[in-house]
């Protein structure tokens, strides 16, 4: 069984560079190295661990299932000794590397990118990288440093920071309102179109609960429904139906009048967004400095 000792080190960068990049030549122009040196690595390093990392085509490589395990280790050794050198060397000096960030598409739009903007204009020798979806990413097999999740966590072995709350709202336009009314009950409000998240488990159906405690769920029978959180807002806005948007998407297009709160003793309950980041000894100065950022930012916009 090989041990730590027997490995090089240096070549978990490379492995997890040719992963990344998706082949020999391509890792090898990330590097500023030769595609041979490249190619040395990878049999060395298969040699020390004892088992088939890769398989080589003309083309590209693809990773072995034992491959896919030991990089997401190495990614998570890189990220330690990364982090480990930066806190030795920075302790509060200007950032350099590159930070990762991944968001859902409206938050990152909304919040996120701002903040990164602000950052690096602080820390001018730091690379920012946004990655804006509505799935969740692997941290370590993306090389993400941090990503925001929107609502309830799965079991994780990441550490969790709660950065602020969110709810949504049920809201719609007012050319919507004006031509199908104003609803007063929520069985009113069951009875109009709505538009949904596709990618919701039920997408035509809204848990609620209102200041007193009191819980309903409204069940829609028709809708528009939308796969990101972006085109559920602009829908609602075109007039396409009722929507329960999150509140810091559509708090702006409410107090300046492009959408109407419908219901407002409703909403659906309080939730979490956190900010996840590989478990760590040493958490990277950079990871630390973007949630301190984000918790200002989010802080002075309550205010």
């Amino acid at each position: 069984m090989a041990s730590a000792s027997d490995v090089n080190l240096n070549r978990l960068a490379v492995f997890a560079a040719v992963i990344e990049a998706g082949s020999l030549t391509a890792a090898a122009n990330r590097l500023g190295i030769a595609k041979t040196m490249v190619s040395t690595h990878m049999q060395r390093l298969e040699a020390e661990v004892g088992a088939s990392l890769l398989v080589r085509t003309t083309r590209r490589v693809t990773v072995t299932e034992a491959g896919r395990a030991f990089y997401e280790a190495s990614r998570l050794i890189l990220s330690i000794a990364d982090a480990a050198l930066q806190a030795v060397e920075q302790g509060g000096t200007a950032l350099r590397g590159t930070l990762r960030v991944a968001t859902p598409v409206d938050y990152g739009t909304i919040v996120v990118a701002p903040v990164l903007v602000a950052m690096r204009q602080q820390h001018p020798e730091l690379n920012i990288e946004l990655v804006s979806n509505d799935r969740l990413v692997n941290l370590l097999t993306e090389g993400i440093d941090v990503t925001i999740r929107v609502g309830r966590l799965a079991d994780s072995s990441h550490r969790a920071v709660k950065v602020a709350n969110y709810s949504r709202w049920l809201v719609a336009s007012p050319a919507f309102v004006e031509a199908w009314g104003t609803p007063s009950t929520l069985g009113a409000l069951a009875a109009l179109p709505y538009v949904g998240m596709a990618v919701l488990v039920k997408p035509l159906s809204v848990s609620l609960e209102n200041a007193r405690g009191r819980k309903q769920t409204v069940r829609f029978k028709a809708g528009f429904l939308a796969d990101t959180a972006p085109a559920c807002r602009a829908a609602t806005l075109a007039g396409g139906g009722i929507a329960a948007l999150t509140d810091f998407s559509i708090g702006e297009d409410v107090a300046e009048g492009r959408l109407v709160r419908l219901l407002p003793e409703w909403s659906t309950a309080p939730a979490g967004i956190h900010a996840l980041f590989p478990s760590a000894r040493y958490p990277a100065p950079k990871v630390r400095v973007f949630i301190d950022a984000l918790k200002a930012h989010l802080g002075t916009e309550a205010a």
